[in-house]
C-alpha cells in the first residue's frame, strides 16, 4: 500500500464524517471562542478530501507509483465522496433531487462504460473534461454549502451546480467516444481473427 492509495482510501474515510456533518441537526465546534457551524465543518471536511484528490494523483505520478489499483480506485472515491455530498444536500433541502440526479446518473453512466472497457482490457483514463468536471463540482458543493449561512450566494451556487452538469454531459460524451473506438476496435480485431481461424480451418479440410 503506497501513499497515493493510502489517501486514496482516506477520502473514502471522509464520506461518513461528511454526511454526519451535514445532516446532524445542531452541530456545531467551539473553537477558540469561535462557533463553527455544521456547514463550515461539513466544508472543511469536504475541502480537505477533495485535496487527498489532487494530492494523490500527484505523488503518483511523481513517485511513478500508478497502479491499477489506484487508477480504478481513484474515481470511486471521487464518486462516493461527491455523490455523499450532493444527495446529504438534497437531504437538508439545499438542492433539488432531480439536480442531483443528472449529476449521480452520469457518474454511474460513465463508471458502466470504464467497467466494460476494463473487461475488454482497455483502460479509459480520466480526460482534461473530466478533471475540469471535478473541480466544478468542489467549487459547487463549496458554494451550496456556503450559502447555508450567507443566502445571498445562493444564486450563484444554483449556476455552479448547473455548470457542473454542463462539465458532465461533456465530459461523458468524450468518454463514451474513447470506449467506442476502443470497443468497436476491439470487436473488429476478433472478427478477423475469428474469419482468419475460418478460413484455415477450411485449407487444413482441404488439404487433408
Amino acid at each position: 500500500m503506497n501513499v497515493p492509495n493510502t489517501l486514496t482510501l482516506l477520502r473514502i474515510f471522509f464520506v461518513p464524517l461528511l454526511v454526519a456533518a451535514l445532516v446532524q441537526e445542531d452541530m456545531s465546534i467551539d473553537s477558540g471562542g469561535v462557533q463553527l457551524s455544521k456547514e463550515f465543518i461539513a466544508l472543511a471536511i469536504f475541502l480537505v478530501a477533495a485535496a487527498t484528490d489532487l494530492l494523490d494523483g500527484y505523488l503518483a505520478r511523481k513517485w511513478s507509483q500508478v497502479t491499477t489499483v489506484g487508477t480504478l480506485l481513484d474515481p470511486i472515491a471521487d464518486k462516493l465522496l461527491i455523490s455523499a455530498a450532493l444527495i446529504s444536500l438534497v437531504q437538508i433541502r439545499r438542492l433539488p433531487g432531480w439536480l442531483v440526479i443528472l449529476i449521480i446518473g452520469r457518474e454511474f453512466a460513465v463508471s458502466g462504460l470504464r467497467s466494460i472497457a476494463a473487461a475488454e482490457g482497455y483502460m479509459i483514463r480520466a480526460s482534461e473534461l473530466g478533471k475540469s468536471k471535478m473541480v466544478a463540482q468542489v467549487v459547487g458543493v463549496s458554494l451550496v454549502l456556503l450559502s447555508i449561512h450567507w443566502p445571498s450566494l445562493e444564486r450563484v451556487s444554483i449556476y455552479a451546480m448547473w455548470g457542473v452538469v454542463l462539465f458532465g454531459l461533456a465530459s461523458a460524451v468524450d468518454y463514451f467516444r474513447k470506449f467506442w473506438r476502443q470497443v468497436d476496435l476491439s470487436i473488429k480485431q476478433r472478427r478477423r481473427g475469428e474469419i482468419l481461424a475460418i478460413e484455415l480451418q477450411k485449407k487444413a479440410r482441404i488439404s487433408s
